[in-house]
């Protein structure tokens, strides 16, 4: 009987939380894209910003970056660069860049000291009251400011806001997979845990903080390997609101190696759940339902990803009365559920790419290959769970979250190679 019940467990969880992830992120559009224009509608207030984008061996990418931000539709911001300790060609670049962009300061630190540390050093050092924070090896929309800002000043109590991330690197079977993952995955989900009243991560790629605060709360902590979750938890903690803006665009390289995309997934998986274990108090608070809900679903994904494996491992091992392995009678009902779960990813992939296509008007071509996400999504989710909790649970907790630029391939970095100054 227990065994009846963790198979239904088991086959339950990705048909649940696929059916919530669906229905949110349609009423989210239904709601607060429908009607909206998807160029910045008249302008409003713009008041000063600092763009901090922290740098770590970035030689050949920071350049495309600095230079996204020349074409910005936004009246007055500075740049910060926080040069990471890197030991390539970064900082001669940047210093080649400054030469003909007075807007743009370089601060050089002198060893590694992690992301967190180098967002930090840029708060320090920035002179506005609202900050974008973008990753080294992203290019910005013209428009992305124009749609984040307004949501900090609009709303007293809003102290975050994320964009939109657009996958640039497509010439492998990972990075076209991973286009159907930003817009029919992480996209539908950010709709939908803005339905419930809350995020599970700011996404670093491309962040606007009120400045303010982020001095309440700390700053970032810089012992975490994903400081954009760890900050994301500490302002909903302290009573902050965070928001989700899917026409703030912006386009970044992703790992399109099984090699770089396994190591991307393992420093999320590690810093998703130490982040999780900080703040799982939360759950004996009074009220805060919004922040339970979103913990509610971690536990479910965390859940599938240990009962999975040890099923299949049970059903191998052990026979029934007819010396049958029971895995042989499972294969009917999980074969049904695997059709279900597929059905239903297809179908948050269709909801994914109709609401995603307004922002990215040739993701559609990528749909035969991001239909196989989901499954490398549950697969590779219980995998690295499955090793990442347990580095998290009995490993040594570092002091400082260092940090190393991501792999993200051989097409994609030859390309960023050539890019000029």
């Amino acid at each position: 009987m227990a065994i009846q019940i963790l198979l239904f467990v088991l086959r339950a969880i990705p048909i649940l939380l696929c059916f919530s992830w669906i229905f949110g992120a349609v009423l989210f559009y239904w709601r607060r894209e429908r009607a909206c224009p998807v160029r910045p509608p008249a302008r409003g207030p713009r008041p000063p910003i600092s763009i901090i984008v922290p740098c770590h061996n970035e030689e050949y990418t920071i350049s495309r970056t600095i230079r996204s931000l020349d074409a910005l539709d936004y009246p007055d911001y500075e740049i910060l660069a926080v040069n990471d300790g890197s030991r390539d060609g970064t900082l001669a670049v940047l210093k080649t860049l400054a030469r003909t962009r007075p807007h743009l300061t370089i601060i050089d630190l002198p060893r590694n000291m992690g992301k967190a540390a180098a967002l930090n050093a840029g708060i320090h050092a920035s002179r506005r009251d609202y900050l974008v924070c973008m990753d080294a090896d992203s290019e910005m929309d013209p428009n992305a400011p124009s749609w984040l800002i307004p949501h900090l000043t609009g709303a007293e109590g809003v102290a975050g806001v994320t964009g939109n991330p657009r996958v640039k690197n497509r010439g492998t079977l990972i990075g076209r997979i991973q286009v159907g993952e930003f817009s029919a995955i992480i996209g539908v989900i950010k709709r939908y845990h803005q339905v419930v009243g809350g995020l599970f991560a700011l996404s670093g790629v491309l962040v606007a903080f009120k400045k303010q605060a982020l001095l309440e709360i700390g700053l970032l902590d810089t012992d975490c390997v994903t400081e954009d979750i760890a900050v994301t938890w500490k302002l909903q903690r302290a009573g902050w609101s965070v928001r989700y803006e899917p026409r703030a665009l912006c386009d970044v390289l992703m790992p399109d190696t099984i090699r770089g995309l396994w190591r991307q997934r393992m420093r999320w998986a590690c810093g998703g759940f130490d982040v999780v274990g900080r703040h799982i108090d939360i759950l004996s608070w009074k009220g805060r339902w919004p922040l339970k809900i979103i913990l509610l679903e971690y536990a479910l994904s965390v859940t599938w990803a240990f009962l999975m494996p040890a099923l299949a491992v049970y059903g191998l091992g052990a026979r029934d009365a007819a010396g049958t392995p029971l895995i042989v009678d499972w294969i009917s009902p999980v074969t049904w559920s695997v059709f279900l779960v597929g059905g239903l990813s297809l179908a948050q992939f269709a909801a994914g790419f109709w609401i995603h296509g307004r922002y990215e008007k040739n993701a559609g071509r990528f749909a035969y290959w991001a239909m196989w996400y989901p499954f490398l999504y549950w697969t590779l989710n219980s995998a690295v769970l499955l090793v990442g909790i347990p580095k998290v649970l009995f490993g040594r907790q570092p002091k400082f979250g260092t940090w190393a630029s991501p792999d993200r391939g051989g097409l994609s970095y030859e390309a960023t190679r050539t890019s000029g100054t």
